[in-house]
């Protein structure tokens, strides 16, 4: 965050604004920290964007950071976007809790860290 946004943040505890970028922030990090590259993506002309991906041996999977309830719009299409064949399913890091629902598995931010070790428990399957 540049000086401006961090003091707003101190200052007003304007967390609100932030919170998207912070988690997201969060998790790159403990993404780095497993030696998982950061790669976004948005389609041109679209309001299809993705944070993050990471691979397995067999697949390429999304992975979206929501500071909110909402549903993962661009998850969702990529998840069912025949012209992403190597896309079988996305991962959603929110407040919420385990689950699977539509091609998607959900996880608490604080299971960011375990990343890798999903993806290796999915290639062994």
């Amino acid at each position: 965050m540049d000086e401006e946004a961090q003091e707003d943040l101190r200052a007003n505890k304007n967390l609100g604004v932030y919170k998207g970028a912070l988690y997201e922030n969060f998790v790159a990090e403990a993404f780095l920290k497993q030696g998982l590259g950061l790669y976004y993506f948005k389609k041109e002309n679209s309001t299809l964007e993705e944070d993050f991906f990471v691979r397995s041996q067999k697949e390429l999977i999304p992975v979206e950071v929501k500071s909110n309830k909402e549903r993962s719009k661009s998850l969702a299409a990529l998840i069912k976007n025949e012209n992403y064949s190597d896309i079988h399913h996305g991962i959603k890091l929110s407040a919420g809790n385990i689950g699977y629902a539509n091609g998607i598995y959900t996880f608490p931010y604080f299971c960011s860290f375990l990343i890798k070790q999903y993806l290796k428990i999915q290639s062994d399957m």
